[in-house]
């Protein structure tokens, strides 16, 4: 597996990403140019078709956000155990969601002091990133 950095850490699945948003979209469209274009009698089927888009549009972006939710609980109980292990104290209140997982990757060394300087400085997930000398990989994340 390719050692994982700050440049190649973020994973897209072209068959989620790329092939299954592009059918939705074009179902999408297809779909509200045959509403548009039917007649009176097909009115309710091509309704249908369009409610149908609609809620698989809805499903790709829920199903996505519930399981990238799941994740997150994960990786905050994971990294308050490994800040509970390294420094004797859990994760300060002040540190946001999206800073826990930017700091997930910051070895065991650098994991307390730069944990501290994302609450003082407020640090961006980027910042975080980016300040990370030791990059301890995540290749489980969905």
């Amino acid at each position: 597996m390719k050692e994982q950095n700050f440049k190649n850490h973020m994973q897209l699945v072209p068959g989620y990403h790329g092939l299954t948003f592009l059918a939705i979209i074009a179902l999408l469209v297809g779909s509200l140019i045959n509403l548009a274009n039917s007649a009176s009698e097909n009115l309710y089927s091509a309704s249908l078709i369009t409610l149908v888009a609609f809620i698989l549009c809805l499903l790709f972006v829920y199903i996505r956000s519930f399981a990238l939710r799941a994740q997150d609980r994960a990786i905050r109980a994971e990294e308050n155990l490994r800040h509970f292990v390294l420094t004797g104290k859990p994760i300060p209140d002040g540190i946001r969601m999206g800073q826990v997982i930017a700091l997930r990757f910051a070895s065991n060394e650098e994991f307390p002091g730069l944990t501290t300087r994302a609450l003082h400085e407020n640090l961006s997930n980027t910042d975080i990133k980016k300040a990370i000398q030791h990059w301890r990989a995540d290749y489980y994340r969905a």
